[in-house]
């Protein structure tokens, strides 16, 4: 019986380091695609050589977060500021509510109006935040993250902090970077994903 227990949780620790293992070259893989599109955006702030800048923390699955989602009714456009002045229009899509860090948390979720016109673009939603680590270990000005209307099911939605990223405000200035709704500065601190750039702009 001792050696069935034994060998039961052999599998299981190996099963779980398994896991973990394919989430991180998970993270790994989507990093270097992150990476990839800087040289390929006709707008990029960045150059082969600054990508070695670019910093991230360890990929961490504890902030894969399942988050309840509700879909705003009757929501009316509104202009989003940037940090370079100019405003966006956005439409508010939804709202998340979940735990982090054993916190409960919500966050706004919108979607671009001028994004919206195109085919490719009708599915993208955004979600732009601040936490704990702004204008620490991570950029002042927030960081975004991307989901789809897609990524909604039976009012649910994963969040993946890992995959959180810099506006390229954080690189350079001149671009219109929209500052994150007062509705979306968590009182937590995130540490996953992208980190601050690490070479002076």
């Amino acid at each position: 019986m001792k050696k069935i227990l034994y060998l039961f949780l052999i599998t299981f620790l190996q099963s779980g380091i398994a896991k973990a293992q394919d989430y991180v070259q998970q993270i790994e893989k989507h990093r270097e695609h992150y990476r990839a599109e800087f040289l390929t955006s006709s707008n990029s702030p960045l150059k082969k050589e600054d990508l070695a800048y670019l910093r991230f923390y360890e990929p961490d699955s504890t902030y894969v977060v399942h988050a309840t989602f509700e879909r705003t009714t009757e929501s009316v456009p509104f202009e989003m500021p940037t940090y370079s002045g100019k405003k966006k229009n956005y439409v508010k899509y939804g709202l998340l509510t979940c735990a982090i860090n054993e916190k409960k948390q919500s966050l706004g979720v919108y979607r671009s109006l001028d994004l919206a016109a195109l085919p490719q673009d009708i599915n993208y939603l955004f979600i732009p935040f601040k936490d704990n680590t702004s204008g620490k270990e991570t950029y002042g000005g927030g960081r975004y993250l991307d989901v789809k209307t897609t990524d909604v099911k039976d009012g649910m939605l994963m969040l993946d902090f890992n995959k959180a990223y810099n506006p390229y405000c954080a690189y350079s200035s001149g671009y219109n970077c929209p500052i994150p709704p007062k509705e979306n500065v968590l009182d937590v601190a995130i540490k996953a994903g992208e980190m601050n750039y690490a070479k002076d702009n």
